[in-house]
């Protein structure tokens, strides 16, 4: 039986072009498969990924997979840079592909609502010292739940066949001044995340309402949305897989 490994990974976004592996630009795939090579003694490896996160977008439970046996996270740690860690390296079930066979993605977007900036939080949450509204925030979460076409929420020009989207879960959560958006959903579309964070920062904002908001959950056309947030407020938190699959 062929042997497939997989990986559990996570990364600082700020230094990478994104996650996906591009010519003269340094990723975080790159990277992985750059020290996974020099430990299989010049085998090249193929790494196939959960969700492909954009320049600047972090990771706390990035999942990837190859053929072949798990290399020692510690033999990979050491020749990796130090924005990137593997956190597990295990040996999964014969096939397994952590992209195809994911059944949900979890992402956190961080929002410092304060007036003064954070020296600790710079690259780490969005900086928002505008009016915010925390109950419309919550109600425009909670619209989330269930099964609705998300065209408002990801770029015109785009590759995307269906634009509905699953979500399981939505809720914003405080810490004080530090807000989190948490979302799962079975798979999610570019910048996503981020274009309904800038949407429902407006509604906070006083911007739009959560009644607007609701509306563009009915396949608006993206002009009708908010801005795209930052990449840098966003984490790809967790990769769930179904009964069967590590």
């Amino acid at each position: 039986m062929a042997a497939t490994a997989r990986l559990t990974i996570e990364y600082d976004g700020t230094g990478f072009a994104g996650w996906a592996r591009q010519p003269g630009l340094r990723t975080v795939q790159g990277e992985l498969e750059a020290a996974l090579r020099t430990l299989r003694g010049g085998d090249p490896v193929d790494l196939t990924v959960a969700g492909r996160t954009d320049r600047g977008v972090h990771a706390w439970g990035q999942v990837a997979s190859y053929p072949g046996e798990p290399a020692p996270p510690e033999g990979v740690n050491a020749l990796l840079p130090g924005d990137v860690a593997v956190l597990r390296s295990e040996a999964a079930p014969d096939g397994f592909d952590a992209r195809r066979h994911a059944t949900s993605r979890t992402y956190c977007f961080r929002v410092l609502a304060r007036c003064a900036p954070s020296a600790f939080e710079r690259d780490r949450a969005l900086h928002w010292p505008h009016r915010i509204d925390r109950d419309a925030l919550h109600a425009c979460a909670a619209a989330l739940l269930g099964t609705h076409d998300f065209t408002a929420f990801t770029p015109t020009e785009t590759d995307h066949v269906r634009f509905e989207r699953d979500v399981l879960r939505a809720d914003w959560r405080e810490h004080g001044d530090l807000l989190e958006f948490w979302i799962e959903a079975d798979t999610f579309m570019r910048h996503m995340n981020r274009v309904l964070v800038g949407t429902m920062l407006e509604v906070a904002g006083g911007r739009r309402t959560v009644e607007g908001f609701i509306a563009l959950l009915s396949g608006a056309p993206r002009a009708a949305a908010g801005p795209t947030a930052p990449p840098h407020g966003l984490y790809l938190a967790s990769v769930g897989y179904g009964a069967g699959r590590l």
